[in-house]
């Protein structure tokens, strides 16, 4: 009799170690699923390019780094020409970098501040509208990216509203005055798009 008690006794002890041993494993499972709701609920929270809003609540989306569109309406930021998505700069080093990816980015960078808002009094020939647009600490994103060296007033030749912007970008070598660019219209008329 006593050895069979004995197996008992360690078969009891046995199961204690399992159930303790499991407890402790269910402990951490329920930290570590914790941890990765809580991970998912920031990055929820983080404004990522395609889940912009302006004021209003509607979807955003940064097609370029002058053109948003705003639920289903296009809209061209008026005064500038932002270097296209896909054109490419080249440093004063000569290497070549993706400056129209960068320009969009930058754009990007403003419209997540929140609170964008845009008025539009006229459209282009694309039938965009052309729109000043602002967010929570610009009154004027287009100002903005000339000012940073992500795109040109007017058409970049010494004209438009940013004149002053511009040459202070080109000054302190910002953006795509680190370098050589072609002219914004220039490329396109080189680069004609394909679209159907």
């Amino acid at each position: 009799m006593p050895i069979q008690s004995g197996r008992v006794i360690g078969y009891a002890r046995a199961m204690a170690t399992l159930v303790l041993s499991m407890k402790r494993w269910l402990r951490r499972l329920g930290a570590l699923l914790l941890l990765a709701l809580l991970l998912v609920v920031l990055a929820l929270m983080r404004p990522s390019a395609d889940r912009l809003t302006d004021a209003g609540g509607a979807r955003v989306y940064v097609q370029d780094g002058d053109s948003l569109r705003i639920a289903n309406r296009a809209l061209r930021l008026e005064g500038i020409d932002a270097v296209e998505l896909h054109q490419l700069c080249r440093a004063s080093d000569g290497t070549q970098w993706s400056c129209g990816i960068e320009a969009r980015e930058a754009l990007g960078a403003l419209v997540a501040r929140g609170g964008l808002a845009c008025e539009s009094r006229t459209a282009d020939r694309f039938g965009r509208a052309l729109a000043r647009c602002s967010v929570e600490g610009s009154r004027d994103i287009a100002a903005d990216l000339v000012a940073r060296g992500w795109a040109v007033s007017g058409d970049g030749r010494d004209n438009g509203r940013y004149r002053a912007e511009q040459a202070a970008a080109q000054r302190a070598k910002r953006g795509i005055w680190r370098g050589s660019f072609e002219r914004p219209g220039d490329w396109r008329a080189a680069h004609p798009r394909t679209d159907s």
